[in-house]
């Protein structure tokens, strides 16, 4: 177990290491203001359409092997980016990443709950979610830093020693984490039962319920992914005399502490109470950011998105459970984080567009358009995303 959350730290750091300078290691190599935004959310692109088949795999085969072919095309993104000479090799560098991101995204997890047992799921899981917090903390602070001291190259190549880690991790594990072995159906009729169950179709990869709940979120995560991917490049164009790297770190300790502290209130208020408190601190977040001259409006706006956009992610993957019921949990959850995954692509892409053809004080500002539009689609689907007694049913 502790393996795999060491495989799991080193996993996200060395995917956040890498991610906030990526807009502008691709400005370097000659890449216009679109194309930013393209380089940026590329891995996520790619990860949106591997996420199904790995998770189809991981079902069937060890997830020693799926998490190993991850972490070895990690260890190939970074040491590619740090020989890439162009945007396009760039590109092709974070559709590798991508195809990592999904095997281990989707694995991990699932890794790490096999080795636990029952008893103790809750702490462990716990652990293990911790684990994420820490290095979307310290990656981007070591990133940022160590692009400033020593260049873009020999930081992916920090990157690269953080996966080879990951690589040696999973392989010492003991147990494989092989799929668990189906009972066969006891007689014909069952078998025919089970596999019309298992028919394809389009309730078999997202719940339609679900979906607005996570287009919805989506509207949450743009902005947060464009600032992730667009902070340095923002603060450099703007010649702010402001210390990035805090950012991350000061946005991880927040959220930890307000998921502890606010534990009570995702069961006793409604989704609709978080709808109206996480828009609003959005909003303030990008207001900060458009505002800020020198480290205060930037350690606030840390404060503020944790407020946001994370408690808005925990709040929208509890809710998409709620609505789905016990039954279809995991297809839930696949749904929600598709939310996730276009976020984390639109994010950069609008981004890019905005930073290459719009006035630099402009950008922020109009990300703010991204609230008014959540509302618009929440208030339109509000009966799709209240738990009913069908769905259960269902």
């Amino acid at each position: 177990m502790v393996l795999v959350m060491v495989a799991t730290f080193c996993f996200m750091a060395s995917n956040m290491l890498a991610t906030p300078l990526m807009a502008g290691y691709s400005e370097h190599l000659g890449a216009s203001g679109a194309l930013m935004g393209v380089v940026s959310g590329m891995m996520n692109i790619i990860a949106l359409f591997c996420r199904p088949i790995a998770g189809n795999l991981a079902d069937k085969t060890s997830k020693r092997m799926l998490v190993g072919i991850g972490s070895a095309l990690y260890l190939v993104a970074s040491i590619w980016y740090s020989l890439a000479s162009n945007p396009a090799s760039l590109i092709a560098a974070r559709m590798v990443n991508g195809v990592g991101f999904a095997c281990c995204s989707v694995c991990l997890a699932t890794w790490m709950s096999l080795l636990l047992p029952i008893r103790h799921m809750g702490a462990g899981m716990g652990l293990y979610g911790t684990m994420n917090a820490l290095a979307m903390a310290i990656g981007p602070a070591i990133g940022i830093k160590a692009q400033q001291v020593i260049g873009y190259r020999h930081t992916f190549l920090i990157s690269a020693v953080v996966a080879v880690f990951m690589v040696v991790s999973v392989l010492f594990v003991r147990n494989g984490g092989r799929p668990v072995a189906k009972k066969s159906p006891a007689s014909t009729a069952s078998a025919k039962t089970e596999r019309a169950s298992h028919r394809f179709g389009i309730r078999s990869i997202v719940e339609p319920r679900v979906v607005p709940l996570s287009l919805v979120f989506m509207l949450f995560a743009i902005p947060y992914f464009a600032t992730q991917s667009f902070l340095v490049s923002y603060v450099s164009a703007r010649h702010l005399a402001v210390e990035v790297s805090l950012f991350f770190p000061l946005y991880a300790v927040a959220l930890l502490i307000m998921r502890v502290t606010l534990r009570d209130l995702f069961d006793e208020k409604s989704f609709r109470f978080f709808m109206r408190v996480c828009s609003l601190l959005m909003l303030a977040t990008l207001l900060c950011l458009d505002l800020m001259r020198n480290d205060i409006p930037l350690i606030l706006a840390a404060v503020l998105m944790a407020g946001s956009y994370g408690i808005m992610s925990s709040v929208t993957q509890a809710q998409a459970v709620i609505i789905a019921g016990k039954a279809r949990s995991g297809i839930a959850n696949s749904t929600y984080y598709a939310g996730i995954d276009l976020g984390m692509s639109l994010g950069p892409i609008i981004g890019g567009l905005l930073y290459g053809n719009m006035p630099i004080e402009w950008f922020y500002p109009l990300f703010m358009l991204a609230m008014p539009l959540a509302w618009i689609l929440y208030l339109a689907t509000v009966r799709y995303t209240t738990p009913a007694e069908s769905s259960e049913q269902a």
